[in-house]
């Protein structure tokens, strides 16, 4: 999986996909339901990460810096 945040939103769609899956034993649909529970968890860590970024890069701007913030999951990196 590629580090970015269009990576990460193809893969949760993907565990939805799974969790729709009708052919899924009930045991099974169980285990992809903490495997997604799970990766919601990671995912909003990640999502978090960036928006943290993106309140520094924002406060950067509104001071006139120039600093390019580095947020590798959004494909800005440092100038």
């Amino acid at each position: 999986m590629k580090n970015d945040l269009t990576a990460l939103n193809n893969y949760l769609f993907e565990a939805i996909e799974r969790i729709n899956d009708d052919s899924l034993s009930e045991e099974e649909l169980n285990i992809e339901i903490k495997k997604s529970k799970a990766i919601k968890d990671v995912a909003e860590t990640i999502i978090d990460n960036a928006r943290l970024g993106l309140q520094a890069q924002k406060h950067f701007d509104d001071i006139g810096d120039s600093r390019l913030v580095e947020i590798p999951m959004l494909g800005l990196t440092d100038k």
